[in-house]
């Protein structure tokens, strides 16, 4: 009886030694080229763990060396990836604490929402709210409409996080904007034998700590701070107006191709635009986000014709 391995890379090392002197048939695998007799229990239950090799879904008990060169080899692979929200969460993390502080908070604060909230958007939103007069309920639509993008994240990430275990609850919680990025467009190198819940954790676990890290720099320095702050709080607009150029420029820069290159981000400014006409700056972001919502819900059926037609094409 074949007993639980010692890790993948024992697993898939076995099964290409069994392949190996075993032939194929349309109904069964035979060993050495044998014919017409069942499949043993053992032979089933290989194949059975084969499968959830490829799969990356593999539970069988492994060494501790082997786990500790899984999760270091997938944090070896997470770590350059996650350079460029390195650069872009110390500084932002670093003007939240600022913010803060230079508002009346005590150093800790800043620490404490990031470990907790970790919402960028959010967390600059709340040094107003917290500021200002008392008003749960707006706060808490604030913190709705703010957070909505991440109902489509999660629809996206549905695949990639199936299967992940105990890792899934801290995946979610932790899917920032940067991190489903990242996430989401990471190619995973199968012949490194990177572990994808892995990669997939320290991915998110480094980007709250450069988050982490910035805000507690800000927290505990931000009181030293004497010149003249106005204006930081316009940082996080910034941010979303470079991610929304970025994104132009990703989609094509064709003036011939506007209207098929860019339709998302077209709904996206003109029903802000009519919201913020209609109803006001005070008022328009709950109506911005359903009208954008309902247009792209309409667009939907139709986008995804022309898409496979276009396909079919090719």
């Amino acid at each position: 009886m074949i007993k639980p391995l010692g890790g993948t890379h024992a697993v898939r090392r076995l099964f290409r030694a069994y392949r190996e002197r075993c032939a194929y048939t349309a109904h069964t695998w035979h060993p050495y080229g044998g014919g017409g007799e069942q499949l043993p229990k053992e032979h089933a239950r290989l194949d059975q763990v084969a499968a959830r090799v490829n799969e990356g879904n593999l539970t069988q008990a492994e060494s501790p060396q082997s786990r500790r060169s899984r999760i270091f080899t997938a944090l070896r692979w997470a770590v350059p990836n996650t350079i460029p929200v390195l650069t872009g969460y110390l500084f932002l993390g670093l003007t939240y604490g600022v913010l803060m502080t230079t508002h009346g908070f005590p150093f800790w604060l800043p620490i404490v929402t990031a470990l907790v909230i970790y919402t960028g958007s959010m967390e600059f939103l709340l040094v107003g709210i917290l500021s200002s007069s008392f008003n749960p309920l707006s706060a808490f639509l604030t913190a709705v409409v703010v957070g909505a993008r991440h109902l489509f994240y999660g629809i996206a990430m549905l695949g990639k996080y199936r299967n992940m275990g105990w890792k899934k609850a801290y995946l979610i919680y932790t899917t920032s904007d940067e991190t489903f990025s990242v996430n989401y467009s990471a190619h995973i190198p199968q012949d490194q034998h990177v572990d994808r819940g892995w990669f997939y954790l320290w991915v998110s676990f480094l980007d709250q700590m450069y988050w982490v890290i910035g805000s507690a720099v800000g927290g505990l320095f931000g009181s030293l701070i004497t010149v003249d702050v106005r204006g930081l709080d316009f940082v996080m607009t910034a941010m979303f107006m470079v991610i929304f150029l970025q994104q132009w420029f990703q989609d094509g820069t064709s003036p011939r191709r506007i209207l098929p290159d860019h339709v998302c981000e077209l709904i996206g400014v003109l029903g802000s635009l009519a919201a913020l006409l209609v109803f006001g700056p005070d008022r328009f972001m709950i109506p911005a986000m359903v009208i954008i919502l309902a247009a792209l819900l309409a667009i939907r059926r139709p986008w995804e014709r022309r898409d496979k037609n276009t396909e079919e094409k090719r």
